[in-house]
């Protein structure tokens, strides 16, 4: 096997072309994608996309909206102390300290994921930037990589950004709290994470596409995502579609404890189950 960091639309687009046996990433398929390309989506385990921070005299947990953090992210919010972000923060003194916003750069799943959950907390946004793994985002600078962004993050004072969760914890970077769709702050873990997708797929457990942004429930850390594997729904060399089957029963058995232990949080077992029914439907 040969892993090739390249990002979700790279990814997609070399799997359409033929390059692999499968890519994955954090962006749902298009119809073109799946009408025209024959590609097919499955979901692996669950992420969380958190905003990470950088306020070296705020000892308490952040707390943010969704609407917040697109106004961040269109350069509408410039400082810490702004009224937007006090109200959320009663009791908390926020430094009037210009705020530093770390992006991606394009074709990258958590672009993806966070401008999902943001387009549907802004409608500005969602005017403006939209939903898409390569924003055109108006402030900020890029970091290459999710390892890049914790640690820009970590090392400038006043900075923000957007991360996987295993980076934020393994970085020990700040975390802010996101208002969820029950109006609750919400921190990321892999509890909220599945409730996210509890609240999402069931009762019927068969959207393997469904976007977990902004999930219903109490408890649900509303910027969650599927992470996928996207495959060919046909192939002509058979020992290596059986040998891709073989790495998708260990995916879904298991793998799925050695994903919880990278920092992901594995599929509730109605999905398996389904996923598992699914996948052998293509043998």
């Amino acid at each position: 096997m040969r892993y090739l960091p390249v990002g979700t639309s790279e990814g997609i687009k070399q799997i359409s072309h033929g390059v692999g046996d499968f890519s994955a990433g954090e962006a749902q398929l298009t119809d073109k994608d799946r009408k025209e390309s024959g590609l097919i989506e499955f979901p692996v385990v669950l992420i969380a996309i958190v905003p990470i921070y950088n306020l070296p005299d705020v000892h308490q947990e952040l707390r943010l909206s969704g609407e917040v953090l697109a106004s961040i992210f269109l350069g509408d919010v410039k400082t810490w102390d702004a009224p937007a972000i006090a109200k959320l923060n009663p009791g908390i003194t926020l430094p009037s300290l210009r705020i530093q916003v770390v992006t991606r750069p394009a074709g990258k799943g958590s672009n993806y994921v966070f401008t999902d959950f943001l387009s549907k907390a802004s409608a500005k946004f969602r005017a403006e930037v939209g939903v898409t793994p390569s924003p055109k985002w108006p402030v900020g600078e890029p970091a290459e990589r999710s390892s890049d962004m914790a640690d820009r993050v970590k090392s400038n004072p006043g900075s923000i950004g957007f991360v996987e969760y295993q980076y934020a914890v393994k970085g020990s970077v700040s975390q802010a709290l996101v208002l969820n769709a029950a109006a609750r702050f919400v921190k990321a873990s892999s509890e909220s994470v599945e409730a996210a997708c509890k609240a999402t797929e069931e009762p019927r457990w068969n959207n393997f596409s469904a976007s977990l942004a902004d999930a219903p429930g109490a408890d649900s850390f509303p910027i969650s995502s599927f992470s996928w594997i996207y495959l060919r729904t046909k192939s002509s060399d058979s020992a290596r579609t059986a040998a891709l089957m073989d790495l998708l029963d260990w995916i879904y058995t298991e793998g799925q404890k050695y994903a919880v232990q990278e920092g992901y949080a594995e599929l509730p077992a109605p999905l398996l189950t389904a996923v598992r029914k699914r996948i052998s439907d293509l043998r």
